[in-house]
């Protein structure tokens, strides 16, 4: 794995854990990555080094520094931040297609609901399309360009 590459799925980690899509363990693995991609750092050196058996106690205590170690942002569990960079994270899966767009739009309505989260209100709104085009004019389809347009609007909002 190339160094921005890890770096990468380093930043997209924490942001996914921050709103409890991704395990403490997989951010020890996140961990090593980066250190097999020659990023260096004694925090992140100790976070690569914690057993996945410990993880949910003693990531959370490494996390932040780790994450300083490799210049990256580090998002409180439930942080609006973290809830933000989770949804650019996953906007740009969908964007890659890497996510379906309705999976996209599923995460968000059963991750935040309605009215909680301002950058994603209108992803769960467009859940509430998915489940009644049998009552609409709107095709999957549509609603997929519309979701694939709110997905570039969420990651065109970090700029």
């Amino acid at each position: 794995m190339e160094p921005a590459e890890a770096r990468d799925r380093a930043r997209d980690a924490a942001a996914l854990w921050s709103v409890g899509y991704v395990s403490a363990a997989e951010l020890v693995e996140v961990a090593c990555d980066l250190l097999v991609a020659g990023h260096d750092g004694p925090t992140l050196a100790m976070l690569a080094g914690v057993h996945t058996r410990h993880a949910d106690e003693e990531v959370p205590e490494l996390l932040e520094a780790a994450l300083h170690d490799v210049g990256l942002d580090f998002y409180p569990i439930r942080s609006n931040a973290g809830a933000e960079a989770a949804a650019r994270t996953l906007a740009r899966r969908v964007l890659t297609g890497a996510m379906e767009p309705s999976a996209l739009t599923v995460w968000a309505h059963s991750t935040f609901g309605h009215g909680t989260l301002d950058l994603v209100e209108r992803l769960v709104e467009l859940d509430d399309v998915y489940d009644c085009l049998d009552y609409s004019d709107m095709t999957e389809q549509d609603v997929d360009a519309d979701v694939m347009a709110e997905a570039r609007r969420i990651v065109g909002s970090a700029c």
